[in-house]
């Protein structure tokens, strides 16, 4: 499969701070630890040998064994489970939300990153076992971000009531969303063989699995297990027992809000945003139903939108015995994550590491490692039908990367067989208004403005005389323009990449079950750049 590489500063869709991060800027050298390369991975496992016990991956393991308890669970991915008692293993993560039937491609290259990364750091550093990791997001309570998967233009939606950890929802109402899929798949392309695989997956996860964590496992676990695949559900009691100690100093001393704070102001100085606003307590109550904020106002704890309050002694008492109701927020969630997990590297895309790099200094304040941060790999998948019809209109990925307007203005120059440029012709004017110039000074210096206002005007006539000519030549060559547009809509919908947009299933249907180890195989997750796989 040929692979190609763009920089990510080149696509024109990531931000200041990834490019920036990629690229090294000291005005960033202060947010982050070591930088994602192979020999830095030696440090970062010397950091967290001496910071992680051996109770603690015990705890992790027997947890890991109950929450796959009822799934088929491959011998590599148990291997790796039982690997995590030892104390030479470590992880590699990544996080995403349990978006419906994966939601967009990202979710895979996410996945994929974090395997390819495992892969090699075991050849690299083979006293050592490393283990890709995929944290669910079952405590999120965004509904709606994750009740929708896009299909050939069209939404498929999962409409229903929603509160609390969306984890914790039952899949009662996904059997409608399956007719409607299968409907969909019957009209566009029958039951071939690849529609059948795809319907049986998505029957077998949302509708065989009482809620949407369970779902999201089995379908995580069917994707991904031949590869040793981790998946953990941090919504557990025994999980979050660990995590106390931190829980408790952000109800009593505010540490996460002062630190990231300062951080995030020396962030915004040195010309980055805020990705995430620190809140005076980063924690949420979590009960059935329920996730919100959790406000102090004076003596009293309050829980946002309910009637539930606490003096101090007893939301101490509540945490002591019920530490699964203390639900981290975006902030405090990486911290979470890296007190219960021998983690090394988290893998996440731009945004998501925006929000780390608030976080440095808070980890620091609490003693708790602070990861290698590397941005998952990025993608474009090119159907060999893209790849036929992009050679007949001599297009490159790259002019596909360029903005719409800019593309139809661009190619409709290129096959133009009239010049529509006038840049000569504006030099010239240029030149003939410089000696007019030299004339106005010699002989009233009013008259320069004049001369100034006609330049400018002769200039605007011929900017609009090109505009003009430019758009003729546009509906001379529409038929061919609409076949460019109708290329670049296909590979990057809505006008966005199209990782963040198609889900896996449009492409399942064409290759199958080897289109994950196609993509598997081309993406390179210390590559740092931006991967054109052409199918």
């Amino acid at each position: 499969m040929p692979t190609q590489h763009i920089a990510y500063s080149d696509t024109g869709y990531f931000s200041k701070t990834v490019c920036d991060y990629l690229s090294r800027d000291t005005s960033l050298k202060d947010f982050y630890g070591n930088f994602p390369n192979l020999e830095n991975f030696k440090n970062q496992i010397k950091q967290k040998s001496e910071n992680f016990s051996l109770e603690s991956r015990a705890t992790l393991v027997a947890q890991l064994n109950e929450q796959y308890k009822g799934l088929s669970v491959s011998k590599s991915t148990q291997k790796n489970i039982d690997s995590l008692i030892d104390g030479n293993s470590y992880t590699i993560t990544t996080g995403h939300q349990l978006n419906l039937f994966t939601g967009p491609l990202y979710f895979l290259y996410k996945i994929i990153s974090v395997i390819n990364l495992s892969e090699e750091l075991n050849i690299a550093y083979p006293e050592n076992h490393f283990v890709p990791v995929y944290w669910m997001a079952t405590e999120d309570h965004d509904f709606d971000e994750i009740n929708y998967f896009n299909f050939r233009g069209k939404k498929v939606v999962w409409d229903r009531p929603s509160g609390g950890a969306v984890g914790e929802l039952s899949t009662e109402g996904l059997q409608n969303v399956f007719l409607a899929f299968e409907q969909e798949l019957k009209e566009s392309f029958g039951f071939s063989d690849n529609a059948k695989q795809l319907l049986k997956l998505f029957k077998k996860a949302y509708l065989d699995h009482g809620t949407l964590t369970d779902a999201t496992r089995y379908l995580g676990n069917q994707l991904f297990k031949e590869y040793g695949l981790v998946i953990v559900d941090g919504n557990d009691s025994k999980l979050k027992r660990a995590f106390k100690p931190f829980a408790k100093k952000e109800l009593l001393s505010h540490l996460s809000f002062n630190q990231v704070s300062k951080a995030t102001e020396a962030l915004v100085k040195a010309g980055y945003g805020e990705q995430v606003h620190p809140r005076d307590i980063n924690l949420f109550y979590l009960t059935e139903g329920v996730r919100e904020r959790i406000i102090k106002i004076g003596d009293v704890y309050s829980v946002n939108d309910t009637e539930i309050i606490f003096s101090e002694e007893e939301i101490l008492a509540e945490l002591d015995s019920h530490p699964e109701r203390f639900s981290p927020n975006a902030l405090l969630r990486p911290l979470y994550q890296e007190v219960i997990l021998p983690n090394l590297c988290y893998t996440g895309g731009g945004g998501e590491l925006a929000y780390w790099f608030q976080l440095q200094d808070y980890f620091k304040s609490v003693a708790v490692p602070f990861p290698i941060l590397l941005l998952r790999n990025s993608g474009l998948l090119v159907s060999e039908k893209a790849g036929v019809q992009m050679k007949k209109l001599d297009l490159t990925l790259e002019d596909l990367f360029a903005k719409q307007h800019k593309l139809q203005s661009d190619y409709t120059k290129r096959i133009s067989k009239i010049e529509i440029d006038f840049t000569q012709q504006r030099e010239h004017l240029k030149s003939q208004f410089a000696a007019m110039y030299d004339i106005a000074k010699q002989t009233d210096a009013s008259f320069v403005g004049a001369v100034g206002a006609q330049e400018k005007k002769q200039l605007k006539g011929l900017n609009n005389l090109e505009k003009r000519l430019l758009k003729a030549q546009k509906r001379k060559h529409s038929e061919l323009l609409n076949k460019v547009t109708a290329i670049q809509d296909e590979l990057f919908p809505k006008q966005s990449l199209q990782e963040r947009n198609t889900n896996f299933a449009e492409f399942y249907l064409e290759y199958g079950s080897d289109l994950i180890n196609e993509i598997k195989e081309a993406l390179k997750p210390l590559d740092l750049r931006f991967s054109i796989i052409q199918l």
